[in-house]
């Protein structure tokens, strides 16, 4: 199933910019032990917790972040409400804390003023920039670099998966990571493979083109991708997506669940998946269609090993759908109506 040349030249930037992902996480993940190193010698012995400050992308790939570095340092982690500190002024004690800013441009003022606050009440600082230059990485101790260049189309694409490479970077830095030594360096393959076969990306997108609303799914390290998706289905299709765990779903959104809102549900076999397919079961039961990202799902992806490290391949897929229903729906995702690359606030 192929697009017309009138619809490719909608969001031509957006599938440039998916392209050049695994090249982005190859140059990311080869800098692996510079990274590591650098961060091992900034942050304290013992670290006494982490505080992640993010919005929009950035927000949803530190919810992969939360996942990983709780688990890897087995310290508490934190996602700081930035208003705390630049509206209401509050000033915790972070001292014996790590705080990553995760900004792809490293300017947002937000961002900043509370990245610095933390810095100011203790806190060792690290940013996750695509620009280390920028404000956010010259006040940090450490700066991150994703190195994926200008992104022209207002949706993050590059920048998401560098994000996520780069947590799994500091995952391995600061303790002991879910996935053996050196499975990161298989990441890059995997997303390249998942690009080359768009296939059941555009045919699941035929299924939410028509729909006003959706909702989309995951549990575990899945749900930094299912809110991600949600999010590129509002700014690039226009679609009203929810993005939500499955457990936050049977809590209460369900009832909003009908045929005319398409259910789209990230899985992957592990802990969560029996959960899953209890969403699964229930959703057809009220009709709703469903469009499944798995490995054995609708919209399947290449295998990438640990269950953590299928946030990769399960982000193009994504991606991939959010580019084609917007394409359908006769939309440009690369220049949503209303928004810029950078928020100002």
């Amino acid at each position: 199933m192929g697009e017309s040349p009138a619809s490719e030249a909608r969001g031509r930037h957006m599938a440039a910019e998916m392209d050049e992902q695994p090249e982005v996480l190859e140059r990311l993940i080869g800098s692996r032990d510079e990274i590591v190193d650098e961060v091992r010698r900034a942050v304290p012995d013992p670290i006494r917790g982490i505080v992640l400050v993010a919005r929009g992308s950035s927000d949803n790939a530190s919810v992969f972040g939360r996942y990983v570095l709780e688990g890897a340092t087995l310290r508490p982690v934190s996602m700081l409400f930035p208003s705390l500190v630049t509206l209401y002024g509050v000033a915790a004690d972070y001292r014996g804390w790590v705080a990553i800013g995760v900004s792809q441009s490293g300017e947002t003022p937000e961002i900043v003023d509370a990245v610095e606050h933390l810095r100011r009440s203790g806190a060792v600082t690290v940013a996750v920039t695509n620009h280390p230059e920028s404000p956010l990485g010259g006040l940090c101790h450490v700066a991150v670099g994703l190195g994926a260049g200008d992104e022209q189309a207002v949706p993050a694409t590059k920048t998401f998966t560098a994000q996520l490479a780069a947590f799994a970077l500091l995952g391995e830095a600061l303790g002991d990571p879910p996935w053996p030594e050196g499975a990161l360096r298989s990441i890059p393959g995997v997303v390249e493979e998942a690009l080359s076969d768009p296939r059941p990306a555009l045919e699941a997108a035929g299924t939410l083109a028509g729909a006003d609303a959706a909702f989309v799914v995951g549990r575990g390290y899945m749900l930094a991708v299912a809110l991600e998706a949600a999010l590129k289905l509002k700014e690039s299709a226009a679609i009203l997506a929810d993005g939500l765990s499955a457990a936050d779903l049977m809590h209460g959104p369900i009832a909003a669940v009908r045929p005319s809102v398409p259910v789209v549900l990230l899985r992957h076999p592990g802990p969560t998946d029996e959960e899953m397919e209890a969403v699964r079961r229930e959703v057809e039961t009220r009709g709703a269609p469903v469009v499944q990202i798995g490995s054995e799902g609708d919209v399947p992806f290449p295998d990438a090993g640990p269950e953590p490290l299928a946030v990769f391949p399960a982000t193009v897929r994504a991606q991939q759908i959010a580019l084609a229903v917007a394409r359908k729906r006769g939309l440009d995702p690369d220049r949503p109506p209303g928004l810029e690359k950078v928020t100002k606030f």
